[in-house]
């Protein structure tokens, strides 16, 4: 198993990619340590994945709160003596607009989480990944690079691209420590975010959801979708040692929409 005796902080877990994630962590042999704002939803998920609660554990946690990320990291500590990697999801990305019609106050929120809240995630664990070694994910998007035609998410976009920014230095920061930082860039991907995408835009169109979700698939390589769960593989892989001499790279996990 990849990850087996390993232990992995899944940020942002709801009901979609950071859900996969966990429970990937899990199916590999690991230990999740959940966070997120909602006590429920942890609670929730960590039934679904690991119903005997021997791999998981979970506290709410806003990645904008240091206390709280330095909480969760002792958390990990805790109860399974070790922290071996970092996959950060939690984002906000329910703020469309571009920049003409820009609330900079909600632009700088966004950034503050996306940006400023996955680094604070990232330090807190940086006492316990410095003892071993081990890997810190960020997830970032595709939007940073190449803007959707389907959406407005400039600021979304924005921090993301400076996360990736950042990755760049922590890597060479952080790789003495035997500490890789790489980032995942997903596409579109099949899960109950897009699904509600494709929803809204068959209601709203007056066509099947097939129809929204065949011209989502017309855009790519592949002849389909990538899923959260294909997203989350790619997480989990970057956190195991067959990716040892991986660092400071973007990987972008979007069935060929973009290639750079």
């Amino acid at each position: 198993m990849l990850l087996e005796g390993r232990t992995v902080i899944v940020s942002g877990v709801g009901a979609g990619l950071g859900h996969e994630v966990a429970a990937a962590v899990v199916r590999d042999g690991g230990n999740a340590v959940l966070g997120a704002r909602t006590e429920a939803n942890l609670a929730k998920a960590a039934a679904e994945i690991d119903p005997g609660g021997r791999h998981t554990a979970y506290r709410a946690t806003d990645i904008g709160d240091e206390e709280q990320c330095g909480a969760l990291a002792e958390l990990a500590v805790k109860r399974f003596g070790r922290i071996d990697a970092l996959v950060q999801v939690a984002a906000v990305d329910s703020h469309f607009g571009g920049l003409e019609d820009a609330d900079f106050a909600t632009w700088q929120g966004v950034v503050d989480v996306n940006l400023l809240g996955s680094l604070k995630m990232a330090r807190a664990c940086l006492p316990a990944l410095k003892e071993r070694g081990g890997a810190l994910v960020l997830v970032g998007t595709q939007s940073s690079v190449a803007a959707p035609s389907q959406v407005r998410q400039a600021a979304y976009a924005a921090s993301k691209g400076a996360l990736v920014s950042a990755m760049y230095s922590l890597a060479r920061e952080l790789g003495p420590h035997r500490i890789r930082v790489n980032t995942v860039q997903p596409g579109w991907m099949w899960g109950p975010q897009v699904e509600g995408y494709v929803r809204a835009a068959a209601e709203g169109e007056g066509v099947s959801e097939e129809a929204v979700k065949s011209r989502l698939a017309e855009r790519m390589v592949l002849p389909e979708l990538a899923t959260d769960g294909d997203v989350a593989d790619a997480c989990v892989f970057l956190t195991s040692d067959r990716a040892r001499a991986i660092t400071g790279q973007s990987l972008l996990v979007n069935a060929g929409e973009v290639m750079r």
